[in-house]
Formats: structure tokens, C-alpha cells, sequence
């Protein structure tokens, strides 16, 4: 087999004809503008295809395409097709009307697109390295230790990469669109995973941008301007709640100015985005630096230290509980903050008392060895003093522990799970480079390469960061987290040259670009979704500005990014964050490990390093940090995600990007049916998978609509349900009739709740399309047992397309296949599904044992409820065996004539001279078996008994002889109609028996008469003949 294949368009016979149509190329130009191809689509110049040629009035002269001239007005030809995908666009649906609105500057100035390193790689550099860097990698590396450090990035870095990896395949497989990660996914996977990881992705996004702002009034507050805050610290201990509050207060007025900015002139939000970049890079390049000098001349950051614990600077300047001054001991302000006085008889903490007071070097130097110090964790609860391991100190009374003292406490609870919640906002920002896809020149090689180098280059600065701030900083400064053993400064500031001030202002303007640019990023995605239609209820925020911009969006971005405001935490929000993009990153990793082992056709990436073992383990990794984070974060995030996914699965618009993940379900169903078993199924699991045979007029419209009513009250939505009909004529002339028909028939059961398959047959007759339906409906394992169809109520008219010999045929093949058959007689005066009997009987005349389905059905029946629990036939009355046998004693049978009656209902006493055996389950009084044959002892026999003088004018249909038994047939319908009528004449609905045809072909018509005369006077009536195999036992 060739494994490489080359498609060639279909070119000119020879140069002359293309010379030919170049020189008839001018006379043509301006037809062309009014002819189209075959397609229906004006034809473009392309280099694929000669235009003039095609433009002549023999349009495929000289394409060697004679042979396929009548399909081209509904195909392409190969070229036109080629040319179409060359001139292939996909603006971004999100700022359609902005891009009308520029439509005519950006013709004019055309920008150049940006290449792997300007339109990926840095931006996606400047998301990723954050606010975590700054603030809080110092003091989860002092908290957790270097090696747990390492083990909570390497994780998180692993995890970013491997979902890289699967966006890499994403981006190969096929053209990228313009419009970012989410139409990426979104056209790639289908809109429900595109839908759920959108909606994920713009919560995160917009939490992103709150913490962000947190960390710009930390930055702001503790590190620039602590006289700034508007609460003060009253009384010991309320620093938190103090700095809480300042934080919401501030933080509410930013995103205020910031969500201004952004509406008023984002375009300046991206010119800034360069400056914003430039403050990350020199502030890493400052901490490098800062480590290379620490190796010869480390900065003097003294630490005060008491015994072993960590004083705060913020209330003394001199490390030392006296001085010497003028040959003169005093006690300096850290002795008055331990004792009652300033006096050297004060009294004084007991801790204080019994340990001294020591300086050492915050900032030892990568070569001090601290590094063996700090591999190690300290996890701690919150209130408890920050101590130095390994140094010497008395423990004094528990009173010394007490809030009032300059100690440096910690102000939460750390533990190793918390910590990679904090961290892991840190890592995103993968998706910035896929973001920018339409600025691309090469997106499929750009993106791949970009992101994957830009997160191998920031996970070789976290891991090396942890190093090295665990190689030259003091343990207790780590675990510091604010710096205030350092005179309040910035704790990775102290480690940074020239000066602490470079980090400090570095930080915070990226950390303020950060939070506008997500601000500014998180709307636009949001409306990209709304105007994408999957989600009903937000299509409110796809309305904008006349130039696209989206304010409805950004209100509503901003009402969440306050909610996380005033949380006013970074620690608190850092991990809600962490949970939406993880949920993001999962949903990525699940979509293309499962497209690529259901082998999707569409499924194509040609990212060489991609497999779906990788997609897997990305999948499991991020599950597994969901819940290492926070296990009830991950519950709801998962629910949250889990909802939007089945939402815009249930009321989500069609859409026309496929959906990537049906294969699932495909594959599924495979599966179930090559597991169920090719056979009769054991008769505790036998339910009724029917098989409706529907009339349709010659509108193609259905009937008997109260068909399919009954349908979905004798199924409930269980089971197989398969609806048919049959066109006559021949498929070549009726496939547009066919189409139209399948439309009626579809819409007709989503109206009556039919839950079940339509398949329309095309048959030269009636009867032999119903044949072929009852043959062939179905697949494997799951095809129907049970035939229902609607009484010929014309059957005497011969122009009836159904005509009587038709139904009996049709009744003679369900027998044959082993089916059971019920006919719904008077079918229009059953209920539909709105309508409800509120007093009434099923009666059930059970007159033959078939297989128990006249037991079966009325309690399917009863399963059928509507809005007020109250079913269509709300109760069954079933003839048991002793009232079959009293009914038959009322017909005034002898027990002889009786057992003959049953058996010719029961289609077992057809044959003109004898019968088999009669069931000894017929009549309970009556166990053995009767020998049916007529013979002349018997007439005799019969023609002298006459007990009763009143039944002597029935006794006589006794004296005919046995060949006409149609008399005898007719006699008994006549006598049974009546006691039927008699008992269930105000019955919402009979269930009767049906006997079956005779076997003699020329007694056709008479059988529908005896069913005519059986069912006369009642008004709804089901008719059931049984497939003769059991459907109930006596255990259930």
C-alpha cells in the first residue's frame, strides 16, 4: 500500500490553450465579475486556477472536466477549492465591529507581523514572571525548605510545560485563527470543552488581576509609602486586620482608575507593555547581579536576633539590650520594650532576662554555607515567633510568647499543600503568545517554540532563584515575609544590586502593568464567548462600543476582580486563582489525550514531540495539584467547570467547528454494542424495543401523530425506539421527498417527547418496504422486538395504500421474525401527552398466555407520569385465569367447545381437520391435555347435548361441519365483543388478544372481519399478539 499521496489540479490540455485564454483574458475580465463557478461562488484570481479560461462561455473547455460537467454546480472543482483555502480568513469574532471600524487604517498601514521571539516569547516572559517572584518565593523557599521548594516548582513548572506541549499540538493541527487560546480550543475541540476552558480561562484571568492589584498596594503600603495607610495600627496584634482593610480600600479605587484606563484608551495599556517588560527583566537581571557580588562582598543587612528568635526593627534602631556611653551603661529602646522601665533593676520578660541579644548577617553570601541551614522546612502555625534553627536560647515562662513584643510572627498557617497554591499562580501565563496569533507570521512554528522556550527559560530562574536566595539568605529572613527584621525592606530587594530600590520599583510597576493588562485581556475573552452564541445567558456581554470595545465585559470583570479585592489577601487569592487555571489546563490536557486514542479523523497535530501519554500525565498533574491545593477549591471549581460544560451541552447553539470529543461518544456505543449479546435477551431484562409504523400523507406529514404519544407513554424515554415509514416509489426520484419526510418525522417526535431514531424507507411497493423494515431496523444487538402500528381504518376502500392484505402480511412477518405485534385501534381518540384520565381502568383481556406481554403492558403504562404524578390510564384490570375461564362458561360453551374457542384464538386450531394440544394454563380447571380432533362420534356426541333449551340456537353452529370454521370464527367474535362490551364498554382503554391469520391465504378478508366484529363498540383498543417467547416469570 502507498503510504504518500499527491493531488494534482486538473490543468490545461496544452500551452497553446493557455495562451489562448491569456490573450483573451482582457475581453472576459468584466464577465467574470458576473459568473460564477459550479460552486456558487464568485471566482477570485488565483494563481491555482486561469480565470479566463474558466470565464469563457464553455466554462470547462479545455480543463479536461467533460466527464463531470453535471456535478459541478453542486461540487468544486479542485483548484477552486485550493484557491478558497488560500484566501482563507477567520477574524476574531470578539471585535468584529473594531475591526470594521480600523478596516480602512490597517489597509493603509499595514503592521509587519511579529516573529517567534517579539510575539511569543516575551509576552509570554513578562506573564509569567509576576508578582509570586517578588513578594513570596523568598519566603516560601524559608518555609518550605530548598528541596520541597524545588519539588513545588519543579511540579508546577512540569505541569505548564506539559500543557504547553498539548497547546502545541492544538496550534499544529490545522490553521490557527486569529482570536487567541480560546478560539484555538474552541475550533480544535468543539464548543463545549472550547466554552468550559474559555470561561475557566477568563476566571482565572480576571482573580489574575486581582491579585495582581493586592500585590501592587502590598508593594505600595509596606515597601514604599507605609505612611500611606489610611488604617492605623491601634493596638497590638491588629496589624493584619489593619493592613486588610487597607488593602480593600485601595484596592477598590485601582481597579476603579484601572477599569477608566481601560475603557477610556487601552491602546496605551499596550504601548506601555514594553516599559512593563523591561521593569521584570532589570529587576531578574538586579537579583543575578546581586547574587554574583554577594560571593566577595555581601550587602550589611544585620539581623537583631534574642536568644533564637527574630526581633522587628520597626520599634528600635540598636541591637543591644544596654550601651556604654560616657563610661555609662543605659538601656536603649529594646530594653524598654521587654521591661517596666528604663532602669537596670527593672523588671523584665523572662525570656528577655535569661538569653542575649545577637547581630547576624542577613545576607551571609552564596559561599557562607547557609545553603545546608535552609534545605530543610519550617512549617509553623499562626502567632508563632520566627526562631533561628541551631541557635542557642533558654525558654523562659509562656507568658513570654505573648503579643506586645517586637517579635516577627508569622500571620498564617503554613503547610506544604498551601504553599503550592501560592506558587502556582506564579507559572501561568502560558497562553500569551497563542493570544496574539493573529499578529503571527507563522503561528503554527511560533507558538509551539515561544511558549515551550519561555517557560523552559522561567523555570530555569525559579529553580535557580530557589538555589540561590537558599544559598545566600539567612532562614529567618526567608520565613520573614514582610522584611521587618530588615528595617521593613523587601526581602529578594536586600539581595538585589545596586540597590533594594530596583526590585522595589521594578515589581511594582509590573505588577500595576500586570493587573491592567488582564483587566484589559480578561473582557475581550469573555466577549469572544458571548458573541460565540454557546452560552445563552451571557450573550448580554458581547455588546460594546461602536469600535468593539467591550464595556458590558468589563463591568462585569471588574464586579468579579472587586470580589477578590476584598478578599484583600494575596494569600487567599492566589489559590482561587490557582484552581481555574489548573481546571483550564486540565480540560486542554483531557481534550487532546482523548481525541488522539479515539483516533479522530480531525485529529492531525504535527508538533513532533507531541504524545498523548504526555496530554495524560499533564491531565493527572493538574488534577493532582487541584487537589494538593485545596480539595474543596478543586470540588467547586470542578463543579463550576462541570456545569458550564453540561450547560452549553444542553441549551448551547449549534456550531459549526465540530465537536472534537464525539468520538467519545461514538466509541462508547461501539463498545455497548458489540457487548450486548447478539440474541434474545433472558426475560427478566426483556422490555419492548419497538419498532413504530408510521402512515405518512402526501404532504409527508405523519397521520396519526397520537401514534407517537402513545409511544412515549409505553416507553418513558427506556429502551429502543426505532419510528419508520415507508415512500413508494424509487430513491433516486424521492430523496428530496425522503429528506422532508425524515424532517416531519423528527420533529414530530421531539414535539411528543419520542426519544428513540427515524429511518425512512424508499420501497417500489408498501408491502415490501415494511418487510424491509421490520428485517433490517435496528443494529447488532439492539434491534426492535416489538411492532406497533395503527388499525387500517379504510381497509375496505381498495385505493388504500394499506390495504387489508397488506396488514395481514404484515402480521404474518412479525410473527415470523419472532416479534410481538400491537395494533392500536381507534388510535385518534388516544390520549396525548398533555391529557390525563383522572378515573378509569386498563382492562386487560387476557384470554391466552403468549409470553405474559398483555401483563407487561399496562404496568409500562402506569410509568408514564405527567406534571401533576398522575398517569394517562391510571389503573389495570386484568382477567386472570378464572375469569377467562367464567367469561368463556358465560358464552355458554360446553368445556370441550371452550378449550376449541381459546385454541382458535390462539391461532392454534387453523388447520381444517385437527389441532394440537391445548396449554394446560388456558383454563385452570383443566390441567391435562384435550385431543382437538374433530371426529364423527364427537359431532354426534355434541348434537344430542342440550341441557339449557334457551342456548339451542347457539348449540346449532355446533351442527356445521368443521370446514367452515369461518362461521364458527365469526360466532365466537360475536359472542365475545359482547361480553368484552358488557364488562369494559366505559374502559379508558382495552387490551385484547390478538388472534392471529389463518394460515389458508384465502381467508384473508375474514380475518379482518372477525377483528372488526371483536373490537365493535369500544373505544380505544390495543391489540397484542405475543412473539410466543416468555417476557415476565414469576420472580419479578
Amino acid at each position: 500500500m502507498p503510504t504518500s499521496f499527491t493531488v494534482v489540479p486538473v490543468e490545461a490540455q496544452g500551452e497553446e490553450r493557455q495562451r489562448d485564454g491569456q490573450q483573451r483574458e482582457e475581453e472576459d475580465e468584466g464577465d467574470e465579475r458576473d459568473r460564477g463557478t459550479g460552486d456558487g461562488i464568485a471566482r477570485e484570481n488565483s494563481p491555482f486556477i486561469n480565470c479566463a479560461e474558466l470565464g469563457r462561455g464553455n466554462m470547462y473547455e479545455g480543463k479536461n472536466m467533460a466527464l463531470f460537467e453535471e456535478e459541478m454546480d453542486s461540487n468544486p472543482m479542485v483548484s477552486s477549492l485550493l484557491n478558497k483555502l488560500a484566501n482563507y480568513t477567520n477574524l476574531t469574532q470578539g471585535v468584529v465591529e473594531h475591526e470594521a471600524d480600523e478596516d480602512s487604517k490597517r489597509k493603509e498601514v499595514k503592521g509587519p507581523r511579529m516573529g517567534t521571539f517579539i510575539g511569543v516569547y516575551l509576552p509570554c516572559l513578562q506573564n509569567i514572571l509576576g508578582v509570586i517572584l517578588f513578594l513570596r518565593l523568598t519566603w516560601i523557599v524559608g518555609t518550605a525548605g530548598v528541596l520541597e521548594s524545588f519539588i513545588i516548582v519543579f511540579m508546577c513548572c512540569a505541569c505548564t510545560m506539559l500543557t504547553a506541549i498539548s497547546m502545541s499540538a492544538i496550534a499544529t493541527n490545522g490553521v490557527v485563527p486569529a482570536g487567541g487560546s480560546y478560539y484555538m480550543i474552541s475550533r480544535s475541540l468543539g464548543p463545549e470543552f472550547g466554552g468550559a476552558v474559555g470561561l475557566c480561562f477568563y476566571l482565572g484571568t480576571t482573580f489574575a488581576g486581582a491579585m495582581y492589584i493586592l500585590g501592587t498596594i502590598e508593594i505600595l503600603l509596606t515597601y514604599i509609602s507605609p505612611s500611606a495607610a489610611i488604617f492605623k495600627v491601634a493596638d497590638v496584634g491588629e496589624e493584619t486586620e489593619a493592613m486588610l482593610n487597607n488593602m480593600r480600600v485601595y484596592g477598590t479605587c485601582i481597579v476603579i482608575l484601572m477599569a477608566i484606563v481601560v475603557f477610556v484608551g487601552v491602546k496605551y495599556v499596550n504601548k506601555l507593555a514594553l516599559v512593563f517588560l523591561a521593569c521584570v527583566i532589570l529587576s531578574i537581571i538586579a537579583i543575578y547581579a546581586g547574587v554574583i557580588k554577594t560571593a566577595f562582598d555581601p550587602p550589611d543587612f544585620p539581623i537583631c536576633l534574642l536568644g533564637n528568635r527574630t526581633l522587628s526593627k520597626h520599634s528600635f534602631d540598636v541591637c543591644a539590650k544596654f550601651i556604654e556611653r560616657n563610661n555609662e551603661t543605659k538601656t536603649t529602646p529594646l530594653w524598654r520594650l521587654f521591661c517596666d522601665s528604663s532602669l537596670l533593676n527593672a523588671t523584665c520578660d523572662d525570656y528577655f532576662s535569661l538569653n542575649n541579644v545577637t547581630e547576624i548577617q542577613g545576607i551571609p553570601g552564596i559561599m557562607s554555607g547557609v545553603l545546608t541551614d535552609n534545605l530543610w522546612s519550617a512549617y509553623s502555625e499562626k502567632g508563632s515567633i520566627v526562631e533561628k534553627k541551631n541557635q542557642p536560647s533558654v525558654a523562659g515562662s509562656e507568658e513570654s510568647k505573648m503579643g506586645g513584643l517586637p517579635y516577627v510572627f508569622t500571620d498564617i498557617t503554613t503547610y506544604f499543600t498551601m504553599l503550592v497554591g501560592i506558587y502556582f499562580p506564579s507559572v501561568t501565563g502560558i497562553m500569551a503568545g497563542s493570544n496574539r496569533s493573529g499578529d503571527l507570521k507563522d503561528a503554527q512554528k511560533s507558538i509551539p517554540t515561544g511558549t515551550i522556550l519561555a517557560i523552559s527559560t522561567t523555570s530555569f530562574i525559579y529553580l535557580s532563584c530557589i538555589v540561590l536566595f537558599g544559598a545566600c539568605i539567612e532562614g529567618v529572613i526567608l520565613r520573614d515575609k514582610f522584611g521587618e527584621a530588615v528595617n521593613g525592606n523587601l526581602v529578594v530587594g536586600t539581595l538585589a544590586w545596586p540597590s533594594p530600590w530596583v526590585i522595589v520599583i521594578g515589581s511594582f510597576f509590573s505588577t500595576c502593568g500586570a493587573g491592567l493588562q488582564s483587566l484589559t485581556g480578561a473582557p475581550r475573552l469573555l466577549q469572544a464567548i458571548a458573541r460565540d452564541g454557546i452560552v445563552p445567558f451571557i450573550q448580554i456581554f458581547g455588546h460594546g462600543k461602536a469600535n468593539g470595545e467591550p464595556t458590558w465585559a468589563l463591568l462585569l470583570t471588574v464586579g468579579i476582580c472587586e470580589i477578590g479585592i476584598l478578599i484583600a489577601s494575596l494569600d487567599s487569592v492566589a489559590p482561587i486563582l490557582s484552581m481555574f487555571f489548573l481546571m483550564c489546563y486540565m480540560f486542554v490536557n483531557l481534550a487532546c489525550a482523548v481525541q488522539t486514542l479515539l483516533r479522530t479523523p480531525n485529529w492531525r497535530p504535527r508538533f513532533k514531540y507531541y504524545h498523548w501519554t504526555l496530554s495524560f500525565l499533564g491531565m493527572s498533574l493538574c488534577l493532582a495539584l487541584m487537589f494538593i491545593c485545596s480539595w474543596y477549591y478543586a470540588l467547586i471549581a470542578m463543579l463550576i467547570a462541570g456545569c458550564i460544560y453540561k450547560y452549553i451541552e444542553y441549551r448551547g447553539a449549534e456550531k459549526e467547528w465540530g465537536d472534537g470529543i464525539r468520538g467519545l461518544s461514538l466509541n462508547a456505543a461501539h463498545y455497548a454494542l458489540l457487548r450486548v449479546e447478539d440474541g434474545p435477551p433472558h426475560t427478566k431484562n426483556w422490555r419492548p424495543q419497538l419498532l413504530v409504523l408510521l402512515n405518512l400523507d402526501n404532504e409527508q406529514l405523519v397521520k396519526h401523530p397520537r401514534l407517537l404519544s402513545f409511544t412515549s407513554q409505553l416507553k418513558a424515554g427506556k429502551g429502543l425506539t426505532i419510528v419508520g415509514s415507508v415512500l413508494q416509489g424509487i430513491y433516486l426520484d424521492k430523496c428530496t421527498e425522503t429528506q422532508k419526510a425524515e424532517e416531519n418525522v423528527k420533529a414530530l417526535m421531539s414535539v411528543e417527547k419520542t426519544k428513540g431514531f427515524c429511518q425512512i424507507v424508499v420501497s417500489p411497493n408498501f408491502r415490501d418496504g415494511i418487510s424491509y423494515l421490520i428485517q433490517s431496523a435496528g443494529l447488532g444487538g439492539m434491534k426492535h422486538n416489538t411492532v406497533l402500528m395503527a388499525w387500517p381504518q379504510s381497509w375496505k376502500q381498495a385505493e388504500n395504500r394499506f390495504s387489508w392484505k397488506n396488514f395481514v402480511d404484515t402480521v404474518r412477518e412479525t410473527t415470523s421474525a419472532q416479534q410481538a405485534l400491537l395494533v392500536a385501534k381507534n388510535i385518534d381518540l388516544f390520549p396525548t401527552n398533555q391529557e390525563r384520565f383522572t378515573e378509569g381502568n386498563i382492562d386487560v383481556w387476557w384470554i391466552v398466555h403468549d409470553g405474559g406481554m398483555l401483563m407487561l403492558l399496562p404496568f409500562l403504562l402506569r410509568q408514564h407520569k405527567f406534571e401533576n404524578d398522575i398517569s394517562a390510564f391510571t389503573y389495570e384490570k386484568t382477567l386472570m385465569m378464572e375469569q377467562r375461564s367464567q367469561m368463556l362458561k358465560q358464552m355458554q360453551l360446553s368445556k370441550n367447545e371452550r378449550e376449541r374457542e381459546a385454541q382458535l384464538i390462539h391461532d392454534k386450531n387453523t388447520a381444517s381437520r385437527s389441532a394440537p394440544a391445548v396449554e394446560a394454563s388456558v383454563a385452570a380447571a383443566v390441567p391435562e391435555k384435550v385431543q382437538m380432533t374433530w371426529t364423527k362420534e364427537k359431532f354426534v356426541a355434541e348434537k344430542h347435548k342440550n341441557k339449557d333449551p334457551n342456548v339451542s340456537g347457539f348449540k346449532d353452529i355446533f351442527n356445521m361441519k368443521p370446514n367452515q370454521s369461518n362461521v364458527r370464527r365469526m360466532h365466537t367474535a360475536v359472542k365475545l365483543n359482547g361480553v368484552v362490551l358488557n364488562k369494559s364498554q366505559h374502559a379508558q382503554l382495552v387490551l385484547l388478544n390478538m388472534p392471529g391469520p389463518p394460515k389458508n391465504r384465502k381467508g384473508d378478508e375474514n380475518y379482518m372481519e372477525f377483528l372488526e366484529v371483536l373490537t365493535e363498540g369500544l373505544d380505544r383498543v390495543l391489540l397484542v399478539r405475543g412473539s410466543g417467547r416468555e417476557v415476565i416469570t414469576i420472580y419479578s
